[in-house]
């Protein structure tokens, strides 16, 4: 994941008052240890008294390994969007495919089982899902309704999250939509999401 692609993100979440840093990874050419080693030491150069992690999908598996491997007091929040975390069946299927193993690389057995979702004590979680059921992962076979067309729902979820929401957009769309960044800004305030009730 090439750090530019968080950019449109990370100016909306500038617009709410935040200093951002992007942190991009090898995920073909570095597996899993590798890039949650590189996320440690990127936290621990940032120069701040509080910090709060946005991720995009296989981005909060390697955060969430980075803070096991060196927990860091100053993390208060963390937002995933379609992180993986229960593994992915899309990503499973993916390797079945030549061309899938290649685009994997390095990173093609984190796709495979549920990730260790345990967060340092004092990190409060939160889960945006999407439900646009639009994306490659859809071209190796059927998921599991709802999904954003690569990674299900039920995949997304984080069993000691403190929030969840689930919104109509794609895999790709997570860190393009406007709604995201507001409800990412919302929860980094508030440690909650706004949850819209019909009437």
């Amino acid at each position: 994941m090439n750090a530019l692609a968080m950019y449109p993100l990370q100016r909306r979440v500038e617009k709410c008052g935040f200093d951002v840093d992007r942190f991009g990874y090898r995920s073909m050419r570095s597996g899993l240890e590798d890039n949650a080693a590189r996320l440690s030491r990127f936290i621990d150069a940032i120069e701040a008294d509080v910090v709060h992690l946005v991720a995009h999908s296989l981005g909060g598996l390697v955060t969430m390994r980075a803070l096991q491997l060196r927990p860091d007091s100053r993390v208060q929040r963390i937002v995933l969007l379609g992180s993986p975390v229960a593994g992915s069946l899309s990503g499973r299927r993916l390797k079945n495919f030549r061309v899938g193993r290649l685009l994997l690389g390095k990173s093609d057995r984190i796709w495979e089982t549920p990730a260790d979702a345990n967060f340092p004590d004092g990190v409060t979680v939160g889960v945006i899902a999407g439900s646009l059921p639009i994306g490659l992962g859809r071209l190796v076979g059927r998921l599991q309704q709802p999904h954003d067309g690569v990674v299900t729902v039920t995949e997304a979820k984080v069993r000691n999250a403190t929030d969840h929401v689930v919104l109509p957009v794609t895999h790709t769309a997570l860190i393009f939509s406007t709604g995201v960044a507001q409800q990412v800004c919302h929860f980094l305030r508030n440690a909650r999401f706004v949850h819209r009730t019909s009437t």
